[in-house]
């Protein structure tokens, strides 16, 4: 579900031969991953498992679109970047998930791109770790208002839910409710229309553009943590330097840590607190393992300038008002 968009800048040498694109490979993978992306949009928008018939399908576009859009622009952002400081980088490998049952999916993983010669200006890797961030939530906040001020009479959700009004709805069934972040419900107290029904957190993923941009802001907020080679990561490490960056790595991989096994505990008790999500935890030891707590050195003593202090303070704003605590509640009315 959450968005992999682990960029794997100053690893390695440069090579010796400068490696080029496989163009068939990116096209292909991006349509796979459209497919698939549209079919998790059906799923979520209907309600309904496949098969499905053509003009089913169609209804599917607008979540795809909208998140094809965040992911691409998240990812073209770090390729950019890349260009305009002359790093030999990938184009985007999107990589899609296929609709599998009973398992919570957004038909895709997110993409990724890789840099394949070591990056020695602070500079340089600030821009490109905070371009994508930046430039996906820019698409994402747009998405999002859209979404808010285009919401569907009730005779939308009465399709999906013909009972949705009466007191038996949900009763004994497993019931699907997605966070909250600062973001969502500032965007919602201003742009939705207070004098219409509006879906609770229950029904937003029947929504498409509103559960595009909900699963933008989570993965957003998730590249942005202060990690290792996590856009946050670098964009921590250039700006406040090898000691206090893996200071905040730390904490913020404690903070996750707690926050997984506090989610464990809450649900295997069935302590209804809500005080924690036990995907934080996978995400932690992913963290731990594959990405690293520890960035990279970067030898390069010259600081960012005021500009990209400020455009990096900006970045963790973003991250702040974006985060979702507790993005998924399973309960049973």
């Amino acid at each position: 579900m959450p968005e992999y968009y682990k960029d794997e800048h100053s690893i390695t040498s440069a090579p010796k031969v400068k490696k080029k694109d496989n163009y068939l490979l990116h096209i292909g993978l991006f349509i796979v991953t459209f497919i698939t992306a549209t079919l998790a949009g059906v799923e979520w928008t209907t309600g309904m498992p496949g098969p499905y018939e053509l003009n089913t399908i169609l209804k599917g576009l607008p979540y795809s679109i909208s998140i094809m859009l965040i992911i691409s622009f998240h990812e073209f952002g770090h390729y950019f970047a890349a260009r305009y400081h002359r790093i030999n980088a990938s184009l985007p490998f999107y990589i899609p998930f296929p609709p599998i049952p009973y398992l919570i999916n957004f038909g895709t993983m997110g993409a990724v791109i890789k840099t394949r010669e070591r990056i020695y200006s602070r500079k340089a890797m600030f821009d490109i770790g905070v371009a994508g961030p930046i430039s996906g939530f820019i698409v994402c906040l747009v998405i999002l208002i859209y979404g808010f001020t285009h919401v569907p009479g009730i005779e939308y959700i009465l399709s999906i839910h013909p009972n949705y009004f009466q007191p038996e709805f949900g009763k004994g069934s497993l019931n699907l409710v997605f966070g909250d972040s600062l973001l969502f419900a500032g965007l919602k107290a201003i742009f939705a229309d207070s004098y219409k029904f509006f879906p609770p957190m229950s029904e937003i993923y029947h929504y498409p553009y509103l559960c595009a941009g909900w699963f933008g802001l989570l993965i957003t907020s998730m590249n942005m943590i202060p990690v290792g080679q996590l856009d946050g990561g670098h964009t921590a490490y250039t700006m406040f330097g090898t000691e206090n960056s893996y200071k905040i790595s730390v904490i913020s991989f404690i903070a996750l840590f707690i926050f997984g096994v506090a989610g464990i505990i809450d649900s295997t008790m069935e302590l209804g607190l809500n005080i924690g999500w036990s995907g934080w935890l996978f995400w932690a030891l992913l963290l731990y393992f594959v990405i690293k707590l520890k960035h990279p050195p970067v030898p390069d003593p010259v600081p960012l300038g005021k500009g990209r202090t400020i455009i990096g303070y900006i970045a963790f704003f973003i991250f702040i008002i974006s985060f979702i605590p507790l993005p998924i509640i399973l309960t049973i009315p």
